[in-house]
């Protein structure tokens, strides 16, 4: 078994208000987005097992509710991806820079004086 390595200026970052705020702010939107959208896409599949008559219905000439529903998990899927950018750009990256120039400005003076990264 070999022994886990521990570099004192990463757990020092890890351990640090900054990094619980960071992970606070990241699973403030992955968990809620996860669950929505498997609420949704299950909902999907719930209709189209159990409601026929209703996935079926015509919307506008050959075109049914199961095909507008399904096209639009496809649109949720880039909707999501978009906002999760928005969101990462302007709640997550400063916070994760700002941690990452610590993590290098301290790891320089660290034994050996290089670059941990």
């Amino acid at each position: 078994m070999v022994a886990a390595r521990h570099d004192p200026v990463y757990d020092d970052l890890h351990a640090s208000a900054e990094f619980a705020e960071l992970k606070r702010r990241y699973r403030g939107f992955a968990f809620p987005a996860t669950a929505a959208f498997l609420v949704w896409y299950l909902t999907y599949v719930v209709l189209s097992m159990w409601a026929g008559g209703f996935m079926s219905k015509q919307v506008v000439g050959n075109i049914n509710v199961a095909l507008v529903l399904g096209l639009l998990q496809f649109a949720t899927t880039f909707v999501i991806a978009w906002l999760y950018s928005n969101y990462s750009t302007k709640r997550l990256d400063p916070l994760a820079r700002e941690l990452d120039e610590r993590f290098v400005s301290l790891s320089k003076g660290a034994p050996g004086g290089k670059d941990l990264r």
